[in-house]
């Protein structure tokens, strides 16, 4: 059996580097090591791009240390990856990428914009749908032509913040009435959200996610179960949308340390929803991929009210594959493990460039 050549790419400049460290261990564990030989890049949190030797190197932090220097070339006649240390350097032809990397320079289109140059096939979603999907106001203009319900909210940007945040609050309070969120456009894993009471916490929620983006939204407080749908396909093949997760916060809304570091948050797969809730959002999942011109994989959120009502909250281009995200759970409940999962991505994009 020929063995194809994948990279690897995880880590990367945005406040979700350590995520996307848990993320890759878990999707490299899960490639067929038959099939494909692994070559690991890690790109650290300034920005430099190195070779890691082993996901031992991962789960210890010491790939930071490499000496061995890494880079893609743009150039589509090459279709490589090149490693240098010192004067020493050595080309490897890459057949796909997978790109492990959530959030900011990695989720939003410029990694994709890169591997386009090179003509190389990658995992996910490309450079329109990743930028789109990444920046929460730019989706919601486009989930608005859908006519599917979503938190009303008022843009707010950085720069309006020095002396004129008293006529932001006023816009706030006009439209909203506490409590309500305040995110950055472009962040995931919930950094930079916050939840505001009162005047002073909105003011306090509005720095902290301006620290994360110039673009901050303030939307409306949806009450009802928070829920997941996992979309696979695009392209030749036809967009599936696995069933519904439902997260239980361990605190009072889903943010990061809830996500990742309190063991008391749960999920719950195809929980009971009102009325036909489940199947409207495998839909609207479905819907929303397709709008965004999705390819690959994405995962839906989606707010379910007591009334049966589905709400958009966002969709991630690449969601996280830790040990307890929810799109490979979602698959995984729907008959599909994380080997086949893995594979089945790597099959997907390896088809990306066939007309």
């Amino acid at each position: 059996m020929d063995q194809k050549t994948i990279a690897v790419v995880f880590g990367g400049q945005s406040s979700e580097h350590v995520v996307s460290c848990m993320s890759v261990i878990n999707v490299v564990k899960h490639i067929n090591k038959e099939k494909y030989n692994v070559v690991l890049i890690g790109i650290t949190e300034e920005g430099k791009w190195l070779r890691a030797d082993s996901l031992d190197s991962i789960e210890d932090g010491s790939w930071r240390e490499s000496k061995v220097k890494a880079a893609i070339l743009p150039d589509a006649t090459e279709k490589c990856a090149v490693f240098t240390e010192g004067i020493q350097w050595e080309t490897i032809k890459l057949d796909v990428v997978f790109p492990v990397l959530h959030g900011l320079y990695g989720e939003d289109g410029t990694i994709q914009g890169l591997l386009e140059l090179a003509k190389i096939p990658y995992v996910g979603c490309g450079v329109l749908a990743s930028a789109v999907s990444m920046d929460k106001i730019y989706t919601k203009i486009i989930v608005d032509d859908l006519g599917v319900r979503q938190a009303d909210y008022v843009p707010v940007r950085r720069e309006e913040m020095e002396g004129q945040m008293e006529d932001i609050i006023a816009r706030v309070e006009a439209k909203f009435s506490y409590p309500v969120f305040v995110k950055p456009s472009n962040a995931g894993s919930s950094k930079g959200v916050g939840k505001a009471e009162n005047r002073e916490e909105l003011k306090e929620a509005l720095n902290e996610a301006a620290r994360h983006d110039r673009k901050i939204l303030v939307e409306e407080m949806i009450v009802g179960h928070e829920v997941e749908c996992a979309v696979f396909g695009g392209g030749t093949k036809e967009i599936q949308a696995s069933g519904v997760g439902e997260i239980l916060a361990a605190a009072d809304f889903y943010d990061f340390e809830a996500k990742y570091y309190n063991p008391e948050s749960r999920t719950v797969m195809n929980p009971e929803l009102p009325g036909n809730a489940a199947e409207e959002i495998r839909k609207a999942a479905a819907d929303i991929f397709r709008a965004v011109d999705g390819y690959g994989l994405a995962r839906v959120d989606f707010f379910v009210k007591n009334d049966g009502e589905i709400v958009f909250n966002e969709i991630n281009t690449m969601p996280g594959f830790t040990a307890i995200s929810m799109y490979p759970m979602l698959w995984e409940a729907a008959g599909m493990d994380k080997d086949a999962l893995v594979q089945a991505l790597i099959e997907h994009a390896l088809q990306r460039y066939e007309r």
